[in-house]
């Protein structure tokens, strides 16, 4: 399978094939509405408007599995991510992305790209030590450990990169770039 094989669907129940995203750069998004994170809808509303023209899609997936960090209804959520940050691009329903309700789409990313570490600084110590407290084994299994990891897949829908929520967002944009 690859990731054009899967689909996830929108606020409304419709099917979304990830086949139309072919040929595009395509970064997929667990989101929050009330997370420490957040504000990274605006570096990816940003990156959106710079790049969509070019071939970047980013699809947002609202997921409350951390902490409850995304009450409310696809409805609710929708609302607030446009009129706080502006958003333009394309918001699934929420969904789990770890467990038993998963989507698949999910177990194939992480298959694609397991967990590396939360890299350096403050809000990496941060996080390890709260998941530490969590999940001891945290570090060997592949789950998404917050709110907005990214998976960048490429033109050819190869999933080339995983940046956790506390990885450089110029980061993300350079390598996105890179694939345009």
């Amino acid at each position: 399978m690859s990731f054009y094989d899967y689909s996830v669907k929108d606020p409304q129940g419709n099917e979304v094939p990830m086949k139309q995203f072919e040929g595009k750069v395509v970064i997929v998004v667990n989101t929050a509405t009330g997370c420490g994170f957040t504000p990274h809808y605006e570096d990816l509303e940003n990156m959106y408007e710079k790049y969509h023209d070019k071939g970047l899609e980013i699809l947002d997936i609202p997921c409350n599995q951390f902490a409850g960090q995304t009450p409310g209804t696809d409805e609710e959520i929708h609302e607030f991510c446009t009129l706080k940050y502006h958003t333009q691009f394309p918001q699934m329903k929420k969904s789990d992305v770890n467990g038993d309700n998963q989507l698949e789409l999910y177990k194939y990313l992480k298959s694609q790209k397991g967990f590396e570490g939360f890299g350096h600084g403050p809000k990496a110590l941060a996080m390890a030590a709260m998941l530490k407290l969590r999940d001891s084994h945290y570090k060997t299994n592949p789950d998404i450990k917050w709110n907005f990891t990214k998976f960048v897949i490429d033109r050819k829908g190869d999933v080339v990169a995983r940046f956790e929520p506390t990885a450089s967002m110029s980061d993300l944009s350079d390598l996105v770039s890179s694939l345009l």
